[in-house]
């Protein structure tokens, strides 16, 4: 059978191919979300109108925010990658604070600091949850060896070894 090959495009590329998918979710998820928010916000008979006006008018922006992220991110996790010949989560923890730090400079360097910290929190805890599901995917099938694995990846995870208690 044969398998999916799940690398990404080389870096030019990539940073095209990212932003056209940060905008085209934006977009759906701006559409669906500024969508309820016009049928919400419009008199009954007219929330349709109301919906599909909002729709018009808020997701393509909605979209193109998606793509500016999508864009700067994808770009700063080439340059990360590059200047630290390795592929690892820290590139997009990185780059995820340095594009929410340059889209907030012009709010002035305060809550430039603040974006960029939020941001790298943010694709911190993605980065995370993706570690954590790719160390369940490759849980053994036999239920006894379990917690012996668990504590396995863990210990690699954390680079630390368990010593014994000296008395």
């Amino acid at each position: 059978m044969p398998r999916a090959d799940h690398q990404r495009d080389p870096c030019p590329w990539s940073v095209v191919s990212d932003a056209g998918s940060a905008f085209a979710m934006g977009a759906i998820g701006g559409g669906i979300w500024h969508g309820v928010k016009g049928a919400k916000n419009t008199p009954r008979g007219e929330r349709m109108r109301g919906a599909i006006s909002s729709i018009k008018a808020r997701a393509p922006a909605t979209g193109g925010n998606f793509g500016v992220f999508g864009a700067l991110w994808s770009a700063f996790d080439c340059a990360v990658a590059e200047w630290r010949q390795t592929e690892d989560p820290w590139n997009a923890i990185v780059a995820g604070a340095l594009t929410g730090g340059s889209l907030g400079l012009r709010s002035g360097p305060r809550l430039a600091l603040a974006s960029a910290v939020s941001s790298g929190l943010v694709i911190g805890v993605l980065e995370g949850a993706g570690v954590v599901a790719r160390v369940f995917s490759e849980r053994p099938s036999t239920p006894g060896k379990l917690q012996c694995f668990l504590i396995s990846k863990l210990l690699l995870l954390t680079n630390t070894h368990l010593q014994a208690p000296t008395t």
